[in-house]
């Protein structure tokens, strides 16, 4: 195999690969072996016919395709230990010269990995990030941990308020004609969540257990039901039961229900230490991004298209991958969004443009400061993975091998150069 590599405008690149004439013949002839069975010819019993004679009645070309595809990955695998250039992109792979008895020459034109001229990245002004708590965000949660375990009572001595449940039966008319999807029975409906449409709820409220009546409401335009968009309708709706949500006392009490703590003092002070910590990651993680962003908008780059879609495919990939691993396949998320392939690769590429801005940058402050990963740091990191795998260290090691070690110590520097920038950032009030 020769390889010869021609520089592009725009970081592309097209690689020049020949494949020995006997390499592609030792294919082609693999193709006839693989493909034989399946061939007919009139005298020959199947799986029988010679070669040339298969070549004769159908063209030489026959097992040219096979022959190519078992070719080039191959090759293209050698192309790239041997090629000097950093490659970031999938390759468009064309054919140049396929013949039997002559190389086989493709070329695949490539993005390489842009060069960045970093600007301005040591000391750079973010905005503060307030991390104080308050006691209005201590009462908040406090309120959330009250309504998650509230209970439930029938009430019989009212009529519906605002913020009961409703237990109904209901049907709809449009023009005076039930339509298709409007009758429930024995619906619990929370008055005030607005989850009917326009003041469906608010119509039940002062209605007494038993009591019988017509609501009448205008579904929405854009309605996602065309057939109804825009038109007024009335439903007829029983209240059934009416109940409503009994909150427990804050008090030392409920802090021993809900916490490991005897005291609501104590528990309040423990709810201000973990909201202390989710502001305190939340806000490390904001200027992260400000200064990051800023360095890439003081840096020169210049990103191949083939680049950013590259990333987008693996970003669409990743999500298709997470979907199947919950039971709904890609075609089944694509028919109940109403979007396709396309479109999803549309609506992640300023993000895949994003990653790939941050990392170059972050490379290059990596080679800017000397940053290095040390074997103790992949060792840490070995022990991580294996925590959160349920997977002996080994294991992973041997699973990744020295070019996932070699990823995993660049990933860390470049988690060191984050912290770096971050750390030599300057925050203005």
């Amino acid at each position: 195999m020769s390889l010869q590599v021609e520089k592009l405008e725009k970081n592309m690149a097209k690689l020049t690969i020949e494949v020995s004439a006997e390499e592609f013949s030792k294919a082609v002839t693999a193709a006839y072996q693989k493909n034989k069975n399946r061939i007919s010819v009139p005298g020959f019993r199947k799986g029988k016919v010679p070669k040339n004679v298969i070549e004769k009645m159908y063209g030489k070309e026959i097992f040219y395709e096979d022959a190519a595809n078992a070719v080039i990955p191959d090759a293209y695998a050698k192309a790239l230990d041997e090629c000097t250039e950093t490659i970031v992109s999938a390759p468009k792979v064309d054919v140049v010269e396929m013949e039997e008895g002559k190389p086989f020459i493709f070329t695949a034109e490539v993005a390489l990995k842009p060069e960045v001229t970093l600007g301005a990245y040591k000391g750079v002004e973010v905005k503060k990030i307030e991390t104080a708590v308050t006691d209005e965000e201590i009462d908040a949660d406090l309120a959330q941990q009250q309504e998650n375990n509230a209970r439930t009572v029938t009430v019989e001595d009212r009529a519906v308020a605002d913020g009961d449940i409703a237990v109904i039966d209901f049907e709809g008319f449009v023009d005076g004609v039930a339509f298709e999807g409007g009758k429930g029975e024995n619906y619990s409906l929370t008055i005030g969540s607005h989850s009917f449409i326009d003041t469906f709820e608010e119509q039940l409220i002062g209605k007494n257990a038993g009591d019988s009546c017509e609501v009448n409401v205008t579904f929405p335009e854009g309605y996602h039901d065309a057939s109804l968009s825009g038109k007024p309708a009335m439903f007829k709706v029983t209240v059934k039961e009416i109940k409503e949500k009994q909150l427990p006392e804050l008090n030392d009490e409920f802090a021993g229900e809900v916490s490991e703590f005897e005291t609501l003092a104590e528990y309040r002070e423990d709810i201000r230490k973990k909201l202390a910590e989710e502001k305190e990651k939340e806000a490390k993680n904001e200027k992260e991004d400000a200064v990051v962003e800023a360095i890439i908008a003081d840096a020169q780059m210049e990103i191949p298209e083939a680049m950013v879609e590259t990333q987008q495919r693996q970003m669409v990939d990743d999500f298709a991958q997470r979907l199947q691993m919950q039971g709904i396949s890609p075609q089944q998320y694509f028919q109940y969004t109403g979007t396709n392939y396309e479109a999803m690769m549309a609506q992640v590429k300023p993000q895949a443009e994003k990653r790939i801005k941050s990392r170059l940058v972050l490379e290059a402050v990596v080679a800017a400061e000397n940053i290095t990963a040390s074997e103790e740091d992949y060792e840490e990191e070995i022990n991580r993975m294996a925590d959160m795998y349920k997977m002996e260290a080994d294991k992973i090691k041997e699973t990744m091998g020295e070019e996932g070690k070699k990823q995993i110590l660049d990933d860390i520097a470049v988690r060191k150069a984050a912290d770096f920038v971050v750390e030599q950032a300057v925050e203005k009030e």
